[in-house]
């Protein structure tokens, strides 16, 4: 080998090395931003399970890892999703013992519950669609509903509310010195910081 094809030869070696050792480098940085990602993700689970379980924690009465199952669907608000009444009783199915027992354990809760919270299901509703709903109601655009008016709804529109529902939404909404709800208000109050 001439000393021209030799020293070509060490360039080209040269070159490939290089390339070889950029692909690594490039291998090795991926591989780290992978890492920091995963345990960004696995410190993002910790803190769900966390708060879930304190939700969990504030039912279970006998402080044996289990609750009411009536006590599911105040769980699943207190972590910020608002499923319909069908989508919570779904959510129940899914997480009650195969022969129901009237309880749930926490270790059937939870990865059902992290899930929902990772895939942001149950999202609540925009405080801008709620505040346009209350108005479809109030065709005189007063800014409040009576509460009779309020109760007809509630009872005989859409998906009706339980006994208990609208009694806890009606001491909640109505103003008791004009017996109405004054709807901007109440949305506003109504309205989950997502933060």
């Amino acid at each position: 080998m001439d000393m021209i094809t030799g020293q070509a030869y060490r360039i080209k070696q040269n070159k490939v090395i290089a390339n070889q050792c950029e692909m690594l480098y490039e291998y090795r940085r991926t591989e780290e931003e992978v890492d920091r990602k995963s345990f960004q993700g696995e410190i993002a689970v910790a803190e769900l399970h966390k708060k879930i379980k304190e939700a969990f924690e504030v039912f279970d009465h006998e402080v044996n890892n289990t609750v009411d199952v009536r006590e599911i669907g105040t769980i699943v608000r207190s972590l910020g999703c608002c499923p319909r009444e069908g989508e919570l009783h779904d959510l129940i199915a899914e997480v009650e013992e195969e022969e129901p027992t009237g309880y749930v354990r926490f270790e059937k809760f939870l990865p059902v519950m992290t899930n929902v919270l990772l895939e942001r299901r149950y999202r609540p509703i925009p405080e801008d669609i709620l505040l346009r709903a209350f108005e479809v109601l109030d065709p005189l655009k007063r800014g409040f509903l009576s509460k009779e008016e309020l109760i007809k709804y509630m009872t005989e529109e859409g998906e009706p509310f339980s006994q208990e529902e609208m009694e806890e939404m009606l001491s909640a909404a109505i103003d008791p010195e004009s017996n109405t709800i004054h709807y901007k208000d109440y949305v506003t109050m109504m309205v989950i910081d997502e933060n």
